[in-house]
C-alpha cells in the first residue's frame, strides 16, 4: 500500500524535475535588491547557466556525500548553476561561482547557501506547476524566494530575507532566455 506521504513525495520530485528541465539554458538577469529599512538599491546583472542533472550523476552524489545521506543515488533530480554578475552602479564584477541542487522528496539539497558556503537546505513547494517556492534557513536568517517560469523565455524571481522576524532585504529578479 502507497502512502499518501509517498505520493505527495513522488508528485514533488516530478514537479521539481520538470521545474529544472523547463530551467536549463542560460538566462540573462536584471536583479534590484533593496536593503530595509535604509531602502538603499542596488542593481546587479548576471548571466545564468542552469544544467539539469539527473539520479545518480557523479555532481548529485557528490552531494548526497556532503549532506551525509546514506544512498548516494538517493537525489531523484537537480540543477548545477553557475553565474558571472556585474554591479551595474560600480560597473564592476559582483561575483561568479557554481552550486548545486538536488532533490529528495519536498527538501532541496544545496551544496552551498546564499550567505555560507557550508552545505544547505530549503523545504519547497509548488503553488502551481510553473512556481517554485523555497525557504532555507541557517544562521538565525530566512531565506525565501519564489521563481516562476513565464512562457518558455522568461522567468520572474523574488527572494527575501529575513532575521529575527525583521526583513533586511527584498530582491527582484527578471531573467530572459539567451541560450537553450
Amino acid at each position: 500500500m502507497t502512502s499518501k506521504l509517498t505520493i505527495i513525495q513522488t508528485l514533488s520530485e516530478q514537479q521539481i524535475a520538470a521545474f529544472f528541465q523547463a530551467s536549463a539554458g542560460q538566462w540573462h538577469s536584471e536583479r534590484r535588491y533593496y536593503t530595509l529599512p535604509q531602502g538603499e538599491t542596488r542593481e546587479i546583472e548576471s548571466i545564468i547557466t542552469i544544467r539539469f542533472l539527473e539520479q545518480g550523476c557523479e555532481e548529485l552524489q557528490k552531494l548526497a556525500q556532503l549532506h551525509d545521506l546514506a544512498d548516494l543515488e538517493s537525489l531523484t533530480c537537480g540543477a548545477q548553476v553557475t553565474w558571472d554578475s556585474t554591479d551595474v552602479g560600480k560597473a564592476r564584477k559582483e561575483s561568479q561561482g557554481l552550486t548545486l541542487f538536488g532533490a529528495l522528496g519536498n527538501i532541496l539539497y544545496r551544496d552551498r547557501g546564499f550567505a555560507t558556503t557550508k552545505p544547505v537546505t530549503a523545504q519547497y513547494h509548488f503553488p502551481s506547476s510553473q512556481t517554485l517556492c523555497l525557504r532555507t534557513e541557517y544562521h538565525n536568517s530566512v531565506f525565501e524566494e519564489e521563481i516562476k517560469l513565464i512562457g518558455s523565455k522568461y522567468r520572474t524571481r523574488q527572494s527575501i530575507i529575513s532575521r529575527a522576524g525583521e526583513q533586511l532585504m527584498i530582491g527582484q529578479y527578471l531573467e530572459k532566455r539567451i541560450a537553450d
